[in-house]
């Protein structure tokens, strides 16, 4: 794919409505699938309101930029999102220290992750990895969210079978805009239920917050290195594999220094980091998003302007995710996946000596495991990368 002939960067004529949807359902997926833990963080931290209105406002406009710039950069959908293990991490940790230790410890943490990616290092590693090991976490990394829309279904049967017809009925007739079929069909019915709840929904504009950091070994142990393992082994691993398993061989090096720097420069104002997204990348970078691949990148520019919006307004977020049923948000997430998912599989299986190797990835990524604080996107790479190792022992 990257082997194309350049051609003129007009990322307005390549656009489609394929992909503002699938920019706006990756925006939507991101935000309402860990907002909340920062909100939690942030109140047992003791937090003000506009510390966390802040904080999201510097995560909004720190991906947004990165989204856009690199996107058009390099012509991919390079998806970018907070971390949101490192959030659930926050929970417990950043209680335990100031505030100002806590920003100083974001600042170590993508500190770090600059220096991985001015060494190369992390570049050499993913060369490494065989094409069917990465698709196999890519296909693992989605499956739990694709089985979420069984969940969805318990708890609204008629809202998701209604969605899941309407994406068939799209696939079959307008390919390319089933998934928004699938979106407007939930929006209506979620309407005419009464799922949507608008009462508790104000406008009102974010305003950033400087907090100036300091540092200390407490929050360096506590907050900074955990936050700098879970972002490489959660995030930018899987988010690395997910381009490569679409065919996009983008340089990790930049990507890594690029988020690496933009973090550092939000920590100021309550950013605890932004890093490569596997989910929302799979979103944007599948079939759903465009059908030339080559204008895919337009999905996570439009994500980016979302993410921008969301950020000006970051202060009425969680009431406006609030507002739209579970049951909505999870069906559309697990649909736009479904692409993704089947060709993950699908190379995943393409190799008849690597098959074991791809389905131990598959199986020990998909279980959602954790070991020694490490989530099962780095496990199920280890695991694959060990099985392929035994198997091949002694062949040449």
């Amino acid at each position: 794919m990257q082997d194309a002939a350049p051609t003129r960067l007009r990322p307005l004529a390549d656009t489609s409505t394929s992909a503002v949807v699938a920019g706006f359902i990756a925006m939507l997926t991101g935000y309402t699938s860990s907002l909340v833990l920062m909100f939690q963080a942030g109140q047992a931290a003791g937090l003000t309101a506009g510390q966390i209105s802040s904080w999201i406002w510097a995560l909004s406009i720190g991906m947004a930029l990165c989204c856009i710039v690199l996107s058009l950069r390099y012509r991919a959908p390079v998806m970018i999102a907070w971390s949101t293990p490192g959030a659930a991490l926050l929970i417990t940790s950043l209680p335990q220290v100031s505030y100002g230790e806590a920003i100083g410890a974001y600042i170590l943490a993508s500190g770090l992750i600059v220096l991985i990616g001015l060494t190369g290092t992390f570049d050499r590693l993913m060369r490494r990895i065989p094409a069917s090991i990465a698709a196999a976490l890519l296909a693992g990394v989605l499956f739990k969210i694709g089985l979420e829309i069984c969940v969805a279904a318990e708890q609204q049967p008629i809202l998701v079978i209604a969605m899941l017809l309407a994406y068939l009925l799209g696939k079959r007739l307008w390919p390319r805009y089933s998934v928004l079929s699938a979106l407007i069909v939930g929006s209506v019915l979620a309407g005419a239920f009464g799922l949507l709840d608008f009462t508790g929904f104000q406008l009102q504009l974010a305003k950033p917050e400087w907090t100036t950091p300091s540092f200390s070994l407490a929050a360096a142990i506590s907050i900074g290195i955990p936050l700098f393992i879970v972002a490489m082994a959660s995030q930018n691993l899987p988010g690395m594999a997910v381009l490569r398993a679409n065919g996009y061989d983008v340089p990790a090096s930049p990507l890594l220094t690029s988020t690496g720097l933009v973090s550092i420069l939000m920590a100021p104002f309550g950013s605890h980091g932004i890093h490569m997204a596997a989910i929302s990348a799979a979103i944007c970078a599948g079939p759903e998003a465009h059908e030339d691949p080559r204008k895919r990148y337009t999905a996570a520019v439009w994500c980016g302007v979302f993410y921008a919006i969301a950020g000006i307004f970051g202060a009425t977020l969680a009431s406006l995710f609030a507002a739209l049923p579970a049951a909505l948000i999870l069906s559309i997430a697990a649909l736009a996946l479904f692409a993704s998912i089947i060709g993950g599989l699908t190379q995943a299986m393409s190799e008849p000596n690597e098959r074991e190797a791809a389905l131990i990835t598959f199986l020990v990524t998909a279980s959602g495991m954790t070991l020694a604080g490490v989530g099962s996107a780095f496990w199920g790479i280890v695991a694959g990368l060990l099985t392929l190792a035994v198997l091949n022992w002694g062949k040449r």
